[in-house]
């Protein structure tokens, strides 16, 4: 199966909206509906206006979208004007889990951040998803630092 890895199109901002609400704590922080509010469109413009960042959508040869990601490019004055790489958003559609494709869209992520000179690539996950976090563990990511976050 041939695997596309694409950036969003404003099209594409429902079937991504709607991944991110379709689990138990994106139900509660998204507002995923018919229409979908304007807020999102707006959000997909400052992204795509945003050099830094990159709005991806994985899909097969079928043109099905499979999952999603977000990632975004911090330039940074340590680590001698370093790059890293911030992955964040990562769904797959509920009819795809299961079937390795989280391995590939993080992969992918890898793989891109390398090439644009990141010299890390670091993500964050809510403490209430203990099979994300084993899931990143075994990709190879390290819970070496505290995150912290203040909501506003």
């Amino acid at each position: 199966m041939e695997l596309i890895f694409r950036k969003a199109k404003e099209g594409d901002i429902p079937n991504i909206v709607k991944m991110l609400a379709d689990d138990k704590l994106g139900s509660i922080r998204e507002d995923y509906k018919v229409p979908l509010p304007k807020k999102y469109y707006d959000a997909f413009q400052n992204i795509l206006q945003d050099k830094n960042q990159e709005l991806i959508i994985l899909e097969n040869e079928q043109k099905d979208v499979i999952g999603t990601l977000q990632l975004t490019f911090i330039p940074y004055l340590t680590y001698q004007g370093g790059l890293r790489a911030q992955i964040e958003a990562v769904r797959i559609h509920k009819k795809f889990r299961g079937e390795g494709f989280g391995k590939k869209i993080f992969k992918w992520a890898i793989n891109r951040s390398r090439d644009k000179g990141a010299h890390l690539v670091q993500l964050t996950t809510d403490k209430q998803r203990p099979d994300a976090i084993e899931f990143y563990k075994a990709l190879g990511f390290k819970d070496s630092h505290i995150g912290m976050k203040l909501h506003l």
